[in-house]
């Protein structure tokens, strides 16, 4: 009975990989393919990441959406890392469902709502669209995504530590920036990755947000897959399955180097 539950479950694990990942490996692989119709294969070849260089509507695509991704990621961090912290350390604040309502809810509100939403505010307070309404769009989507990597650190977070330098007489704000925000520094870093992530990935929101001169790379690839899948189009998609998998796999290796840094930092102690 458990080796064909066994079974099961590593066929069923198979499947779901496969059909997770085999479309993204058909799409890597077609990138290097020779011929410009992209269900014919005629041969390796690197000539479409070459034309790429001289899309220059991709170009300026992908520089929008690297921009927005990097500075969209930055200020949700922040903003999402002080909302954990307010959170989990002041305790039962007057509001405090208001607030902690405010933070989650774009994680259960679909795209389509809050792309239409901000619109409404934008055109409200006659606010241009363009760069910047793309940028407070992604932060508001991906600061609840921040809020709740850093909230499940600091819960676990060993506050004797602070306990003990705040009585050794260390100010409170010295106490933070060196001994807890190097503590939960690996949640920053990963909801940093997970921010900049789905500003990569974001179509609906940007679609309702963007103006003239402000079209990221998932807008641009979209309009031009309505019109028929090009080999630059594959180019560029495996680009970002690169840089998005080298991100994660950058997280991973510092998070296990600074688990092993503190064992062994435990051990020495111990």
């Amino acid at each position: 009975m458990q080796g064909r539950a066994s079974w099961f479950n590593v066929v069923s694990v198979s499947l779901g990989m496969a059909f997770l990942y085999l479309p993204i490996l058909i799409l890597v692989i077609y990138s290097f393919n020779e011929s410009r119709l992209v269900t014919v294969w005629a041969g390796f070849s690197t000539k479409w990441y070459g034309e790429l260089l001289t899309n220059r509507p991709l170009l300026d695509a992908a520089w929008v959406t690297l921009r927005v991704g990097l500075v969209s990621a930055t200020v949700a961090t922040v903003l999402g890392t002080m909302a954990a912290i307010a959170l989990v350390r002041f305790g039962r604040f007057s509001g405090r469902m208001l607030f902690s309502g405010m933070i989650y809810a774009p994680l259960v509100m679909p795209d389509v709502i809050i792309g239409l939403s901000l619109l409404l505010l934008f055109v409200a307070v006659d606010f241009a669209r363009g760069f910047w309404t793309i940028i407070l769009a992604h932060v508001t989507l991906s600061m609840c995504f921040v809020a709740i990597v850093v909230q499940s650190r600091l819960v676990t977070f060993d506050r004797n530590l602070e306990e003990a330098a705040l009585d050794l007489g260390c100010p409170p704000l010295r106490v933070f920036f060196q001994i807890t925000l190097p503590l939960i520094a690996p949640a920053i870093v990963a909801g940093w990755m997970l921010a900049f992530t789905l500003s990569l990935d974001d179509l609906v929101i940007a679609s309702f947000t963007s103006g003239p001169g402000a079209t990221t790379l998932p807008m641009k690839i979209y309009s031009q897959v309505r019109l028929g899948v090009t080999p630059e189009i594959n180019a560029v998609s495996t680009i970002l399955v690169a840089l998005v998998a080298i991100g994660v796999l950058s997280v991973s290796l510092v998070a296990k180097r600074r688990e092993i840094q503190r064992r062994r930092a435990e051990k020495h102690s111990g």
